[in-house]
């Protein structure tokens, strides 16, 4: 007999239909039959149950306690870390687990370039200019430095960091870096931030002495582990600062006070709470010099096709008696 998946996340592409052929799946990527939002581990659990699934791919629902007492074969996470899975349980379980690094790697290089040039071309305040029937009169304040020969400075890493460097590099910018996966000899941070024309915030940063820790919520970053008042005064008078990692990287409050008295010359986020009443929020509304976007940075096609290939692939490989290639516990597996 197939095995049966239940799948929560959407998914596309190849892999996906040669998965389909294999395991009977059910498929609910998108909360119609179940409450909206993520399941808690109880209801994951009674599911799981109900539809007699050994397999589960989730992106975000809380898979934990009773749901690795049920005898699964596999745990599938779309996202580049588990962080949803409890991951020693599992193991302890002999439950593989699965993700899929760098899935959206591209979609948020490329939304980074989209909200640097945003940024510094004034794109939305020019575009309202035009709009409103503002043309040539106020043509003097959209004018801005050209980015070739700037440099772009990248506090993380990771497969983002690796995506926006090359293409940061074809706009003609030098790209400096300081990450837990960047070469001693390059600059530490504080010269990056002495340096850099651009600090974009990527993948797991670190600061000399130690790395960020757990996630937390927006506006509350952990002391010690995030780009803050420090920091913001350490770069260039007129630095543009963005972050399309996690919000919980950089002080929002020391962000807002450097964006004030003009010491930085613009922001760009990608993750910021929906709503626009938040005591941190609000005040970036009103500053024409920065860009918001609601976490898209992976929100592509590509990036399902991707998770696609590499969560699918791995189930595959699995029923297949092969190992897979991206299982965050291969111990569990006896590897």
């Amino acid at each position: 007999m197939r095995p049966r998946a239940l799948v929560l996340a959407p998914m596309r592409g190849p892999a996906w239909a040669r998965l389909r052929e294999l395991a009977e799946v059910i498929y609910e990527p998108v909360p119609v039959q179940r409450p909206p939002g993520r399941y808690p581990a109880a209801e994951l659990a009674a599911r799981l149950a109900e539809e007699h699934a050994r397999i589960l791919i989730t992106d975000g629902d809380e898979v934990g306690g009773p749901v690795l007492d049920l005898p699964l074969m596999a745990v599938a996470c779309t996202r580049a870390e588990p962080v949803n899975v409890d991951i020693a349980a599992a193991t302890a379980r002999g439950i593989p687990v699965l993700c899929a690094p760098g899935r959206d790697a591209d979609g948020i290089a490329e939304l980074t370039l989209a909200l640097l040039l945003a940024v510094n071309r004034r794109l939305l305040v020019a575009d309202g200019d035009l709009r409103a029937g503002r043309t040539r009169e106020e043509r003097e304040r959209h004018r801005s430095w050209e980015l070739a020969g700037r440099t772009f400075g990248i506090v993380g890493g990771g497969p983002s960091a690796r995506a926006v460097t090359w293409r940061m590099k074809g706009l003609g910018m030098r790209v400096i870096a300081h990450g837990p996966d960047t070469p001693r000899a390059r600059p530490g941070i504080d010269r990056l931030l002495a340096e850099a024309d651009v600090v974009s915030v990527h993948g797991v940063p670190v600061r000399d002495g130690g790395a960020f820790g757990t996630p937390g919520a927006f506006g509350t970053p952990r002391p010690g582990a995030v780009i803050g008042a420090a920091e913001f005064a350490a770069m260039k008078p007129g630095a543009i600062f963005i972050n399309t990692a996690r919000p919980e990287f950089h002080d929002a409050e020391a962000l807002v006070g450097a964006l004030k008295t003009g010491h930085l010359g613009g922001a760009a986020l990608d993750h910021v709470p929906p709503d626009p009443h938040h005591p941190l929020v609000g005040p970036l509304l009103g500053m024409d010099n920065v860009v918001l976007t609601p976490g898209i940075g992976g929100e592509t096609y590509d990036t399902e096709v991707n998770h696609s290939r590499m969560i699918c692939g791995d189930i595959v490989r699995l029923l297949g008696g092969e190992p897979p290639l991206h299982c965050v516990n291969p111990e569990a597996l006896g590897v």
